[in-house]
């Protein structure tokens, strides 16, 4: 009896293990594998909108011959990079549209830098990033850029030179710019996603221009990237602001530095402060924090911020002696001031002119009286302009560099 039941155990276990076995059989592999050659990877894509009506989509996809055999010496010297494009009603369509030229199909997982035409931004760019939220072969990770006063198609012509592809020179150039000059400020798709559909922040994304000189077909040619001073660049230029997913307008230079500074964005930049006798000293700025708080103040909202910055000298074009602790506080003060006073300026400027909150105050008046809040966040946008705002700044010099003072004290 006890033998029938050990057998009888036996069977199961095996059976089991049969079943597992061919489990692990099916289930081996990916099952949505595809091979490199069976794909167009695309790092760089454009989006416009036509007379139509229909959203032009242009890709920017790697040659992979070239830059496999580019180091070697034994390209064929065609560009490292292909742009295809394709017209339809919605972008999905453009998309699969793509495959009647490209032998491929355009494949954007390795997407790094989407660019919206100025155009497409008035209109509003919901409608686009639908299909970019749902996509399961595209990650998040990728930066998004306007192209200011131009279509996204001519921005991903453009050659460049010190990088082979474009896109990466794109997605290079704006992470070392808003890392050290905080006038521009890279964007992800969940944070645009999440500004665009807050009650209480709106979106901002930097823009992207071609500087063109002379011949155009010459400047988006190969010889572009021949030449020492090539006729076509690429540069960052200036913040665009959104009321949920539509261009309204566009952030000067220091409006664009004080947007990077409340929100924290703001990774280093250099300011020129007046010395007490005339002439110049450069701060480096190295690190900074905004602390936001919202209150209600006799039924009506405000907002304190208090901005911490910590920096270096970085040049002196003064006659100033450093080896005074007197003289590192009085240039202390006079940073402090003078922030204060374009931090000022800079917000109502944005609340006069855009009339969109795009530094979250609504959503620190949301955390600091949710009940007033739902109160407010109905018609927030005419609250905003009249908001009055209490600016403290404290700017601390930790060093002076390598030298003490400057060795122009001993020109004469």
């Amino acid at each position: 009896m006890n033998r029938a039941k050990g057998v009888s155990s036996m069977k199961r276990s095996y059976t089991l293990f049969i079943m597992l076995i061919v489990f692990l059989l099916f289930t081996t592999g990916c099952w949505n594998r595809r091979e490199l050659n069976e794909l167009a990877i695309a790092l760089a894509i454009g989006i416009d909108s036509t007379k139509d009506g229909q959203f032009l989509l242009t890709a920017q996809v790697v040659n992979p011959g070239e830059l496999a055999t580019g180091n070697s010496g034994g390209g064929t010297g065609a560009s490292p990079t292909v742009i295809y494009q394709a017209k339809g009603k919605t972008v999905f369509e453009a998309f699969r549209k793509m495959t009647k030229e490209s032998p491929r199909k355009i494949y954007p997982s390795h997407l790094r830098i989407l660019v919206i035409g100025e155009s497409l931004a008035k209109k509003g760019i919901g409608k686009p990033l639908d299909l970019l939220t749902r996509d399961w072969e595209l990650r998040s990770d990728f930066y998004i850029v306007v192209a200011k006063g131009m279509r996204a198609e001519e921005i991903l012509k453009v050659p460049t030179s010190l990088e082979k592809i474009p896109a990466n020179q794109i997605f290079d150039a704006l992470e070392v710019s808003a890392t050290a000059w905080s006038a521009t400020s890279f964007v992800k798709l969940d944070d645009l996603v999440a500004d665009i559909v807050s009650d209480g922040k709106q979106p901002v994304l930097t823009g992207i221009q071609a500087d063109i000189k002379g011949d155009k077909k010459t400047s988006l040619s190969k010889q572009n990237i021949e030449m020492i001073d090539p006729p076509a660049r690429l540069h960052f230029q200036k913040l665009a602001v959104f009321k949920y997913d539509k261009l309204v307008g566009w952030l000067n230079e220091m409006q664009s530095k004080t947007y990077n500074v409340i929100t924290n964005k703001e990774k280093s930049t250099v300011v020129n402060l007046p010395c007490p006798k005339g002439g110049k000293a450069v701060y480096e700025v190295k690190r900074s924090n905004a602390e936001m708080k919202g209150k209600i103040k006799n039924g009506k909202p405000e907002i304190d911020l208090n901005i911490r910055v910590e920096g270096n000298l970085g040049e002196v074009e003064c006659h100033i002696d450093l080896t005074k602790p007197e003289t590192i506080e009085k240039l202390e003060e006079i940073y402090e001031k003078g922030a204060k006073v374009a931090f000022k300026k800079s917000i109502i400027e944005v609340q006069k002119n855009q009339k969109v909150d795009i530094f979250g105050f609504g959503e620190a008046i949301h955390r600091a009286d949710p009940k007033a809040w739902k109160k407010l966040k109905k018609d927030w946008d005419k609250s905003f302009e009249n908001l009055p705002v209490n600016i403290n700044v404290e700017g601390e010099i930790r060093s002076v560099g390598t030298v003490g003072n400057s060795f122009l004290e001993k020109i004469k």
